[in-house]
């Protein structure tokens, strides 16, 4: 007959419930799971499954009285580590809804927006048009693996323990939002300079001839050489994805 003690039960229990609380909270804060598209009964269920699969392979957890003091900090510091890996996710999707949304203000279809489904705020169709697309090439290079392997690669970074997390990892996530928008605006520069190139035009000729319809001829024209630019922009999106992509994993790295 099985025999089995308390203590054990606490050990495996422990060795699976710590790893979830980490995985849980990345899942709810990450990209494409961490959207209102899917479920929270779905993501947790997946975070279950991911656990389960990956806790064998994870180092030894340490063994603490359910009820104690040092259990509940545990638990807060591993939602906290994985919010905060979410988050870094979250970023580098929002540089490119952010470069979108900088071209169109510029060609003038800022007005144009639609509700993004997946956050539930209002976005400009361009900036849709990018995070659409950035999501079908993230799972088309497995991103989604890449993703979990950062996770489990944390556990022997910033192993579950008392030992309280690096401040300056605080302010690296803080100043992350820098170089999203910097990271943004070289994505849209070719675009907004061009396109600022032909608004200087319009502006010359309307000082020079101001009895032409400037207004009537410059909106339609700036948002057709606005469509153009970012058609020719797709030829290099591949290549702005990897580069941005390989810059947020190195900041991860040096985050953790």
């Amino acid at each position: 007959m099985l025999e089995l003690s308390i203590l054990q039960i606490e050990q495996w229990v422990a060795a699976f419930l710590w790893p979830l609380f980490r995985i849980g909270s990345f899942f709810m804060a990450v990209p494409l799971l961490g959207s209102q598209l899917v479920n929270a009964r779905i993501r947790l269920m997946l975070a279950l499954a991911v656990t389960a699969v990956i806790a064998p392979m994870l180092p030894e957890m340490p063994a603490f009285n359910g009820l104690s003091v040092e259990s509940y900090l545990i638990i807060a510091q591993q939602v906290i580590v994985g919010a905060m890996l979410g988050f870094l996710f979250q970023v580098f999707y929002q540089v490119f809804v952010l470069g979108g949304q900088m071209i169109a203000m510029q060609m003038g279809l800022g007005f144009a927006s639609m509700t993004d489904p997946a956050n539930g705020i209002s976005v400009v169709m361009l900036g849709q048009f990018y995070l659409t697309l950035i999501m079908m090439i993230f799972v088309a290079l497995n991103g989604h693996l890449i993703m979990i392997e950062i996770v489990v690669r944390s556990f022997e970074v910033l192993p579950v323990s008392l030992q309280a997390i690096d401040r300056d990892s605080f302010m690296k996530v803080a100043l992350s939002g820098t170089w999203m928008f910097s990271a943004a605006m070289l994505m849209a520069l070719p675009a907004v300079t061009a396109l600022l190139v032909v608004n200087m035009a319009f502006g010359i000729m309307s000082r020079a001839a101001p009895q032409l319809n400037i207004l009537a001829v410059g909106f339609p024209f700036t948002m057709v050489l606005g469509l153009f630019i970012n058609w020719v922009n797709l030829g290099g999106f591949l290549d702005q994805y990897m580069r941005i992509s390989v810059f947020v994993l190195d900041y991860i790295e040096n985050l953790l």
